[in-house]
């Protein structure tokens, strides 16, 4: 069985520990408190009387913060403990953890407490092995702190550890005698100071206790006015308001402040890509529209200032691009990884495009359309320009980073995702059939951009002949009539790679798919190939290279569904969108907690339960976002004009949802949905 591992988040910190609280290095997970791709502390190991703690309770209050119970000793020693401790810990600009120690005792209890302390300063992306570094400790004992700092050049990091109570410090951790009186207790507040110069700083035991406490405040009041912009949800389905609080408070919890200039955007998710993803980042905007909009202004300045101005082979940078990965680590500061800024994916681009036409549907925002108007053409230009490699009028994905580029640059980013139905892979460059689909919307999405709000039908009208032809073009070649399915890809001389798999899916999302082809789609999506009872997976069984816990090639994504159920409805399958809804949902209330990043594939019916992956990440803000699309694509919620459009289809035993306060260019709209029976009324504010 694998540890049980908590967490709290603030930004893009996070701090990963035991079920006690304690913090120890696991070459086969992130364990630490990681700031900026950077581990501040490896070691905080916490012991009452030489004796490790053991855990009574827990209570999650937020996602910054959690409160464990423990007792010293064995498991047998519980019912006779005089001594409890409570591990209060919090994450804001710092890492905060309030330790108080009861006496349950008749007599003072006289006991030396003890934190070990240590950080490594390892980056994220090597934690499995992390490289030797040679770390400065400083105790200082007159000011009552602990200095731990590691320089590489002008890469400077350092961890400063405080207490509000009197410790004897050492190189490796904080001891504290201690006397408390029968059935009292005593605190101590530490302060975890993470910073990037390592500036000598003043005494930071002096109001501390206040400080942290006015933060907290902050970040509670913070979270519960999100809660209250987004629109609020009545169900009979007992598990639907819950989830849906908690992947709106998940998707609180995933946002972060890349440049002090700019908003909050959406990271990745835990634990593994807290940091700014560009086709994450699109994708959750895109699923959250009807929800939390304020997200997608934000990502798109961010998207628009990094986006691609030159040729750079080592970072897959060409001019228009959109960003892929922003990383501030070690690794990435010194070139060691290409990743400080990483270009290589091919769907970001045309995702750009689609996302800010589709805010300007639900927003009526012109004037962002307006201002980012050359970005947006840069991008349309790219996918022309760069993206057709082959000059076959096709988008497609080859590095020019041949070292240590992403082979695979689309969201099946993993090295052996994109193979035939005997595990062949084609070579490169490679042309995955949803890119196409990306390609395609955005044209013609740019088309309506340039035709309303840059004033230019010329380019208008060549995008509409575009799109046109690349729809006409795609039924052609990606069509494979002996197995009634689109090609996952076309290898470079246009030979297919004729797995079945979930991209078809995204063709019907970006409506790419000719009408008379789209029922084949859909029947292969809810065959049992494909649909396991729980959702729809990467890549159909039966064909060589399924594996149900293979990433993408047999697992399922809560993310991947959400498009597909919405691409199903807009060809009008809702029966068979409604049973993907039921499933996905099902699954994140039989697993609860946050919706995990991807679950195994075996058939429902085989193991009764969801089987999740070790390598799953929780929360990851795209899951999150799934939870809302599905919401919204049950409700059938689509912007026409300045009016909300509701057709609600939704899946057997849901009963009546009612989602009250829709934000959009008609004010706020309320929705219900019961079966077939619908309402939307304008409420004005």
């Amino acid at each position: 069985m694998r540890q049980e591992r908590l967490h709290v988040i603030s930004g893009n910190a996070f701090a990963i520990g035991d079920g006690q609280g304690d913090i120890e290095v696991d070459p086969q997970a992130p364990v630490g408190l990681f700031f900026f791709d950077t581990r501040f502390l490896s070691r905080w190991v916490l012991t009452v009387g030489g004796e490790r703690l053991n855990a009574l309770s827990r209570d999650d209050l937020t996602y910054f913060e959690t409160r464990f119970v423990l007792v010293p000793g064995a498991a047998s020693h519980y019912v006779d403990a005089d001594v409890s401790v409570i591990r209060h810990r919090s994450l804001d600009d710092s890492f905060n953890e309030r330790l108080t120690v009861l006496n349950h005792a008749a007599e003072p209890a006289y006991l030396t407490v003890r934190m070990e302390i240590g950080a490594d300063f390892a980056d994220i992306a090597e934690v499995g092995q992390p490289r030797h570094r040679e770390v400065v400790v400083t105790p200082d004992a007159e000011r009552g702190l602990l200095r731990l700092r590691y320089a590489r050049g002008r890469f400077a990091r350092e961890t400063v550890i405080s207490s509000t109570a009197p410790a004897e410090i050492d190189r490796s951790g904080m001891t504290f005698r201690i006397r408390v009186e029968p059935d009292g207790q005593w605190n101590t507040d530490l302060h975890i100071a993470m910073t990037f110069q390592g500036e000598a700083g003043r005494d930071m035991r002096a109001d501390l206790t206040t400080h942290r406490h006015h933060i907290r405040r902050g970040m509670r009041d913070d979270l519960q006015a999100w809660l209250d912009r987004a629109p609020q949800l009545v169900a009979e389905h007992e598990a639907l308001p819950a989830l849906y609080r908690g992947s709106l408070t998940d998707l609180a919890a995933l946002r972060y402040e890349p440049l002090s200039s700019v908003d909050r955007v959406p990271v990745g998710g835990l634990p593994w890509a807290m940091s700014l993803y560009g086709r994450d980042s699109l994708i959750t905007c895109l699923q959250t529209l009807p929800f939390v909009p304020e997200l997608t202004p934000a990502t798109l300045r961010l998207l628009a200032l990094l986006q691609g101005g030159q040729l750079d082979d080592e970072h897959d940078e060409e001019p228009g691009k959109i960003l892929a990965e922003l990383r501030y680590g070690e690794l990435a500061a010194f070139g060691d990884r290409p990743t400080a800024l990483y270009y290589g994916a091919a769907d970001t681009t045309p995702l750009f495009v689609i996302l800010l036409d589709e805010y300007e549907r639900w927003s009526g925002d012109g004037e962002l359309v307006r201002q980012l108007r050359h970005p947006a053409r840069m991008a349309l230009d790219w996918i022309d320009e760069y993206g057709d490699l082959v000059g076959d009028g096709y988008l497609r994905y080859q590095s020019r980073n041949p070292r240590t580029g992403t082979v695979n640059q689309t969201w099946k980013d993993s090295a052996g995702a994109i193979v035939d139905r005997r595990c062949r892979a084609p070579a490169l460059p490679r042309a995955t059939c949803e890119l196409q689909g990306y390609a395609y919307d955005a044209k013609v999405r740019g088309a309506r951009l340039a035709r309303e709000f840059w004033d230019d039908p010329e380019y208008a009208d060549r995008l509409e002949r575009q799109a046109a032809q690349l729809r006409e073009r795609f039924n052609r070649d990606f069509w494979l009539p002996h197995r009634g399915h689109y090609a996952l890809a076309l290898g470079p001389d246009g030979e297919p790679v004729d797995a079945l798999s979930s991209n078809i899916g995204h063709l019907l999302w970006s409506g790419i798919v000719d009408e008379g082809r789209a029922g084949a789609v859909a029947e292969h999506l809810l065959g049992p190939d494909m649909f396991s009872g729980w959702g729809v997976r990467t890549l159909a069984a039966g064909q060589r290279p399924y594996n149900p816990v293979g990433s993408h090639v047999g697992a399922i994504w809560p993310s991947d569904n959400s498009l597909i159920a919405a691409g199903l409805r807009r060809y009008g399958y809702d029966e068979q969108a409604a049973r993907i809804t039921a499933g996905i949902l099902e699954m994140a209330h039989t697993l609860g907690g946050a919706v995990p990043e991807v679950i195994a594939g075996y058939p429902r019916s085989l193991t009764k339960y969801p089987v999740q992956l070790p390598s799953a990440g929780r929360p990851q803000s795209w899951s999150s976002g799934a939870v809302l699309l599905l919401l919204s694509t049950m409700l059938g919620l689509r912007p026409c004009g300045d009016n909300l459009l509701v057709d609600p289809r939704l899946p057997k035993g849901f009963g009546r949802i009612e989602l009250l306060d829709i934000p959009g260019r008609w004010g706020h709209a309320d929705a219900y949905g019961r079966d077939r029976v619908t309402v939307s009324r304008p409420r004005l504010r």
